[in-house]
């Protein structure tokens, strides 16, 4: 026979079970670049700007966003 106590500890893990292990999730970094130029002569400055992001710890699509 259950007990009344059981069975309301139970219903409560089976309703929070769903949350457990997600956490609290970060908002993503977003960094945009607008120029009215072609992409072409900035390619070795975007390549640098994200070298340096990688240097200091910032990883695209983990937990950063280049548009």
């Amino acid at each position: 026979m259950v007990r009344r106590r059981h069975l309301v500890k139970l219903l409560g893990c089976a309703t929070t079970w769903p949350y457990i292990g997600h956490g609290k999730q970060t908002a993503m970094l977003v960094i945009g670049f607008l120029s009215g130029a072609s992409p072409g002569p900035f390619a070795g400055l975007v390549a640098a700007f994200r070298q340096c992001l990688n240097d200091t710890g910032f990883v695209e699509d983990q937990n950063v966003a280049i548009d």
